[in-house]
């Protein structure tokens, strides 16, 4: 689904369907760049986001993929090439698997887990640097990983290697930073805690409200908002941050 709108510059959102990534695809879209979202399994939800886009009259395409599959993310980019000049990358895309200890995990799911959270974003980064730096003829942008607070919580009993693997976007968003900062690419991270979304049980929903400084959880539009942020000029002297949306927590 595309409306060509030629000159405006490419913001992808890979996992930008449902909670968090839709709202930032469509942050992005009012603030004037063509979307390109990415969705995993559902195209009734990838494609009801990009009807909202087109509806208030944006640009938009939508690609199922597996960002994990260096075919599936070197189809991404050529989707954005076609679409125009990229600005911006946000890897929105995430998974928990089930809730147990990690003695009890399948280790085909911790390892999927890690591949969707961490490899793939890896790949895309890696993409989107060929893309913006000035270095290699890219004239910058601007870069913005989703972590989680879990990475700080350490998530014991539930999904410890979720933790983990947003453990390894902090990383990546530090070192990413420092290595591509000279190139005209800012990398940051935010790190949203609580958040009303299909991943958060009712049950967890009230214990994290209970749990919280504020007496609340946040909303995915809360999240997009310190996305469009690290994105915009007003944090041109803001990279290697990671930013908690999370309450206090």
């Amino acid at each position: 689904m595309t409306r060509e709108q030629p000159g405006k510059p490419i913001f992808i959102v890979v996992g930008g369907s449902r909670g968090i990534g839709a709202a930032i695809a469509l942050a992005a879209a009012e603030a004037d760049y063509g979307v390109l979202l990415t969705y995993a399994s559902d195209s009734v939800q990838a494609q009801a986001v990009a009807g909202r886009i087109l509806q208030a009259g944006g640009t938009v395409e939508v690609l199922r993929g597996d960002t994990s599959r260096t075919a599936d993310v070197a189809a991404l980019f050529a989707a954005a090439d076609r679409m125009g000049r990229l600005a911006v990358l946000v890897y929105s895309g995430g998974i928990t698997g089930r809730s147990s200890k990690l003695a009890d995990a399948d280790p085909a799911e911790i390892a999927r887990v890690i591949d969707v959270n961490l490899t793939g974003a890896l790949l895309c980064a890696r993409e989107a640097i060929a893309r913006l730096s000035t270095a290699r003829g890219g004239v910058g942008g601007s870069i913005v990983l989703l972590s989680s607070r879990a990475s700080e919580y350490g998530s014991p009993g539930e999904h410890v290697w979720y933790a983990a693997s947003k453990g390894g976007i902090d990383s990546l968003t530090l070192g990413l930073a420092r290595e591509v900062g000279s190139e005209g690419i800012r990398v940051n991270a935010v790190s949203p805690g609580p958040i009303a979304t299909g991943m958060l049980s009712e049950e967890k929903k009230a214990r994290a409200t209970a749990l919280s400084p504020v007496q609340r959880i946040g909303t995915p539009e809360e999240v997009a908002a310190a996305v469009m942020f690290l994105v915009s000029e007003q944090a041109s002297f803001v990279t290697g941050a990671n930013l908690a949306v999370s309450g206090g927590r």
